[in-house]
């Protein structure tokens, strides 16, 4: 289909550069011929892995287009505007006027996207708090100004003023915040406090992955500390960010050889540390549904009152169950 027609029922736009376009950023090109779709809307579809080439995906906004190509863009299906209001329940640690800090549960999505189009946190939000809810922040994602991967669980802070949301967007950008994550990962990392370095980017073999990128990744520092270990087998770790990219502490541990147990998206091999762990143990470990991640602490100031709140939220059951039977099995320290 051409780009002067209207997009097929599978979302494929076929576009063909001639000697014009030629060393022109593909982002800008597409940005001419599509003025529909908006330049950072392009790079988030070529982000994404929506973009291919006659020889294969293209990965950088900044790719020259080459003469006489033919570039394919798959656009996804269009989706509602405006999430609707679905009565969900969640854990709430406290709410004012402001904002609402919650317990996120492992599972729920917090916001609309495809794939997961209600039955998110967004949603539960939008019930819970009424309709002027909509007006704060994006459209699709109103008063989230951080926010937990689905499988990860803990605290997190929603604003529910605009007020709230500017101030807390803006504290969050800065790293003005508190913030502790606990994690089960394999092995031992060394040394048992530290920090990891890795400039963080898309996965070229895998677009749904990040990966320690040596060029075109944002620069990301996690440090962590280890609070106990079983042996040289497992380690619970607790990390904060110093940088906040996607997956961070997920690709920064699977980086460093110690994955995250668990993990669906970064632990695709059994990792050496499972070795020296004996059955049922290492198959418990192994089976582990979703990545041991929570969010165990947050800690920032009210955008209103400047008051400093804090909050602390225990590990969920599913990972205190695993913690027990790791007890059974192996001696920790």
């Amino acid at each position: 289909m051409s780009a002067n027609s209207e997009p097929s029922p599978s979302g494929l736009i076929r576009i063909a550069a001639t000697a014009e376009h030629a060393g022109t950023r593909i982002d800008r090109f597409l940005a001419e011929r599509l003025p529909n779709l908006s330049r950072s809307r392009l790079k988030t579809l070529i982000d994404e892995g929506r973009l291919r080439g006659e020889s294969g995906p293209i990965t950088q906004p900044a790719e020259a287009v080459r003469a006489g190509a033919i570039y394919s863009l798959d656009l996804p299906a269009p989706v509602t505007a405006t999430p609707l209001p679905q009565s969900i329940p969640f854990p709430i640690l406290y709410e004012d006027s402001d904002l609402i800090v919650l317990d996120k549960p492992a599972g729920l999505v917090v916001h609309p996207a495809p794939g997961n189009l209600d039955g998110t946190l967004v949603n539960a939000l939008l019930a819970h708090c009424g309709p002027g809810f909509t007006g704060i922040g994006a459209e699709r994602r109103p008063g989230i100004v951080h926010r937990l991967d689905k499988d990860t669980s803990g605290v997190m802070v929603v604003a529910k003023t605009q007020l709230a949301n500017d101030v807390l967007t803006a504290a969050f950008a800065a790293r003005d915040m508190d913030r502790a994550y606990h994690a089960l990962v394999w092995g031992l990392p060394q040394p048992l406090n530290g920090e990891i370095e890795g400039a963080i980017g898309r996965d070229k073999r895998d677009r749904k992955r990040m990966a320690v990128v040596g060029h075109g990744g944002k620069y990301a520092l996690t440090r962590y500390s280890t609070m106990r270990a079983w042996q040289t087998s497992l380690a619970l770790v607790e990390c904060k960010l110093a940088t906040g990219r996607t997956h961070q502490i997920r690709v920064h541990f699977a980086n460093s050889g110690h994955p995250i147990v668990g993990d669906p998206l970064y632990l695709r091999r059994v990792p050496a540390a499972a070795k020296t762990v004996n059955q049922p143990l290492r198959g418990g470990l192994l089976d582990f549904p979703r990545q041991a991640l929570h969010a165990a602490s947050l800690g920032f100031k009210h955008p209103r009152t400047g008051k400093i709140l804090s909050f602390e939220t225990a590990l969920p059951t599913d990972m205190q169950t695993l913690l027990g039977e790791i007890d059974t099995f192996l001696s920790g320290c």
